[in-house]
């Protein structure tokens, strides 16, 4: 599945996801912020700022989400699973956990279906997002494999 990490590569990971996030919740903020202010935590400063510990919630998020990662996406744990089984259970897994999250610490109101269908579609978006990335990331990587194949090929042809 991927090659041995260390705990740098994982709070890399931890970091990459953390700044997505936040990218995209700043961008919320400025779009909804003010709007959206008295009904969620979230957006408790309007369009000029995310409340600090809404970031470290945010942050524990992110953790979660590569450790869930770890758990799926290595062979560590689960030995043998088809490779859209362990995306079905990712996904399942971090939508439970968001949903945690949401509940637990009033990101927006629960008896609301806008903030639910926004949040779904915010989901939809970064998922496919990120499926078009590893499919491009593993196009790139399948291509420099063919060209290496074909200059070793062509070397050992030159020796005989």
């Amino acid at each position: 599945m991927e090659k041995k990490s260390t705990i740098f590569s994982y709070i890399a990971q931890i970091m990459i996801v953390f700044g997505f996030a936040m990218l995209m919740l700043n961008i919320f903020c400025i779009i909804f912020g003010e709007n959206a202010k008295d009904f969620s935590a979230l957006f408790e400063f309007g369009n000029v700022g995310i409340p600090v510990n809404i970031v470290f919630q945010f942050l524990c998020v992110s953790a979660l989400i590569v450790f869930f990662r770890f758990i799926f996406f290595t062979d560590v744990v689960i030995k043998k699973m088809a490779i859209w089984l362990r995306t079905i259970g990712l996904l399942m897994t971090v939508i439970i956990t968001i949903v945690g999250f949401i509940i637990a610490f009033h990101w927006f109101p629960v008896n609301m279906w806008q903030p639910w269908v926004m949040f779904f579609l915010c989901l939809v978006l970064s998922f496919l997002g990120s499926l078009f990335v590893m499919i491009l990331k593993e196009k790139i990587e399948n291509k420099r494999m063919e060209e290496a194949l074909r200059k070793i090929k062509k070397d050992e042809e030159r020796i005989v």
